[in-house]
């Protein structure tokens, strides 16, 4: 049976660490709560687990104003999905292209590394002035954000491709674009698939930074508007809520990496 990474280094297998997580999470819950408990830290900073669920369980009752908790999760969950699906299908071809064409990669590569570490509030000015306080600004934002990752992860996936695996491609017959479809895709998806996780994780980190301007409804509106009334049971919701979603997405993305490329990570 073919050996993995984690045996190599002698860690435990990924499926038997669900206990310790389950531990170290239940420690910190109690923590939060004995915190607000006895007092060590005032309400105004850091409320109770109970009071944040209590606060939850209104922001899904019909009691809420603006939509309620699901209204601004559906905005969300649409901005950042448009903005991902967008940054897929310009920045995947990019990269691509990049991997495939020494020239395209010459010009574009000190492009894409100057744009890369740039932090979207760097240029949310920016989208806001080309485009104004509408969706389309709030859309670009998050593409912009999530498109290097994408970009880079294809280039490197192409990039590692080995020559032995196109040599043979070749020498059974195969044309360029065949090569292309049945040798360089499959052999990039792993990094591919990891370039999606990572740009889905910016999207989301980067979506309160999208929400600041006039924006309605969305989570990060929500946790934006509640520090302006100190309401940090409602921030500490719309923050929770942010969270488990990306994770929810992420194990998603996880899943479907093992589906798609069981050979990854095995010898």
């Amino acid at each position: 049976m073919p050996a993995r990474a984690d045996d190599h280094y002698g860690l435990p297998p990924q499926g038997g660490a669900w206990p310790l997580s389950l531990a170290v999470l239940a420690a910190l819950l109690a923590l939060w709560w004995a915190a607000a408990r006895f007092g060590w830290v005032s309400p105004l900073f850091l409320p109770g687990p109970g009071r944040v669920w209590r606060t939850f369980l209104w922001l899904c009752s019909d009691q809420a104003t603006g939509g309620g908790l699901a209204g601004h999760v559906l905005a969300s969950l649409g901005r950042v999905l448009g903005a991902f699906l967008l940054a897929v299908a310009i920045a995947l071809p990019l990269g691509l292209g990049m991997g495939l064409n020494r020239l395209l990669r010459a010009g574009l590569d000190p492009l894409l590394e100057f744009y890369r570490p740039l932090p979207p509030l760097a240029y949310l000015p920016l989208t806001v002035l080309w485009l104004g306080i509408g969706e389309a600004q709030k859309l670009l934002l998050l593409t912009l954000a999530m498109a290097p990752p994408l970009a880079l992860a294809a280039r490197a996936g192409v990039r590692a491709v080995a020559v032995e695996q196109l040599h043979a491609a070749y020498a059974m017959g195969a044309s360029r674009r065949q090569a292309l479809l049945w040798v360089v895709l499959p052999a990039a998806l792993p990094d591919i698939l990891i370039g999606l996780r990572i740009g889905l994780g910016f999207g989301w980190t980067t979506l309160v930074a999208a929400e600041m301007v006039a924006a309605e409804r969305g989570l990060g509106q929500m946790v934006l508007n509640a520090s302006n009334f100190l309401r940090t049971d409602i921030m500490m919701v719309g923050i929770l809520v942010i969270g488990l979603i990306a994770m929810a997405f992420d194990g998603a993305m996880r899943l479907l990496a093992r589906r798609l490329t069981p050979w990854h990570g095995k010898q």
